[in-house]
């Protein structure tokens, strides 16, 4: 496979290869016969979880709070990304208790989440997202297909005026038609190459310029520094963890949209802190990629814009075999308004099929 980002590896098209993808399943029981589910994509967490999880033996299963509070302290040498997926579980044991589906017992704001597609990066093969022309032809495609908005992630390591050239070949075929976005992944070696494409969004009316410096997207002065030259605004926050991180970040100006994932900010219980504290501060959280505990997140939240429909490509197409019931995040999964719905069950409101998912499971660990 031929690629310019060296953690991308499987996350780009070549005709006839294949690609692995580990998962973590989380199942919380309960004296009262009550079971929380979640299969988490960040199995590096487990370490962490392994960690935090034997505080809850014996606890009342409904005390997130407290869980978050001990676990942030249990974890305080660490990233903290461990404490996402047990809240989340958490969570959909409560759905299940209480008969409700999360966002509801969060408090509901909307059924329906507007979406924007979220590329895969960019790849050297014929009929994938090979050039510019390519990205603009596919933007083009998701138009049609009803997406409200269109997300690059490029090649990175190209050169820079590659990465003009997308902006601009996109901006040229779906300007003014759907917002645009562009996600570097953190890869641009200069504060010069982050202007040059910073400014080409400018030129193209692009919404959002996101994690654009190699930085890990966490530098808070050279990111105001950034935001200060440019007229498009910045998303910043996937790399700063926890609402505390991101509201140092607002208050230092370095970002205009806040970026929030319920797997990496404390699960559900941190991406709502996060969502009340932009809030306060008259600002938009966006998302992190598609998934139930997002759904159900956006659900709740006033200030946010677009559902991240992700990874999505012109030839590839998502295929996530843990579900039992009808759920599914894709391309053509989205409704003829640009939109998916919010699960209406009990907890996530998803059914993972359980039987099926043992058929590829390579360890189990039981806490007591």
């Amino acid at each position: 496979m031929a690629t310019d980002l060296a953690f991308a590896a499987g996350a780009f098209y070549e005709p006839g290869s294949r690609s692995t993808r580990n998962l973590l399943a989380i199942q919380i029981y309960t004296d009262i016969g009550v079971t929380g589910e979640y299969i988490s994509i960040t199995p590096a967490t487990r370490e962490q979880i392994q960690m935090i999880a034997p505080f809850l033996i014996g606890k009342n299963a409904l005390d997130r709070e407290l869980f978050y509070r001990q676990a942030k302290m249990i974890l305080r040498k660490h990233d903290r990304m461990g404490i996402g997926p047990i809240d989340i579980t958490l969570w959909d044991l409560a759905g299940k208790l209480f008969d409700a589906p999360i966002h509801q017992l969060l408090g509901g704001y909307r059924e329906k989440l507007p979406c924007y597609a979220s590329t895969y990066h960019a790849d050297r093969s014929p009929g994938g997202l090979s050039s510019p022309e390519a990205y603009a032809e596919f933007a083009e495609q998701c138009l049609e297909i009803g997406y409200k908005g269109f997300k690059i992630h490029s090649w990175a390591a190209a050169p820079i005026e590659r990465e003009i050239a997308t902006i601009n070949a996109v901006g040229k075929r779906v300007g003014g038609k759907m917002a645009m976005m562009t996600d570097p992944c953190c890869v641009y070696d200069t504060y010069g190459d982050a202007l040059r494409v910073g400014l080409a969004c400018d030129d193209n009316g692009f919404f959002w310029y996101e994690d654009p410096m190699n930085d890990g997207g966490v530098s808070l002065q050279a990111h105001k520094r950034l935001r200060q030259s440019l007229k498009t605004p910045l998303l910043q926050g996937e790399h700063v963890h926890m609402v505390e991180g991101h509201t140092d970040m607002a208050v230092a100006e370095a970002t205009d949209f806040w970026r929030a994932d319920p797997e990496y900010d404390g699960g559900i219980t941190g991406v709502m802190k996060i969502a009340h504290a932009a809030e306060g501060f008259g600002m938009d959280v966006e998302l992190h990629i598609a998934g139930p505990a997002q759904r159900h997140c956006m659900a709740a939240m006033r200030n946010s814009n677009f559902y991240e429909m992700g990874l999505v490509h012109p030839k590839l197409r998502t295929w996530m075999p843990v579900y039992k019931c009808d759920y599914a995040d894709g391309l053509e999964a989205i409704d003829a308004d640009g939109c998916v719905t919010v699960p209406s069950g009990p907890g996530l409101g998803v059914e993972y099929d359980w039987e099926g998912i043992a058929k590829y499971k390579d360890g189990e660990i039981v806490i007591e």
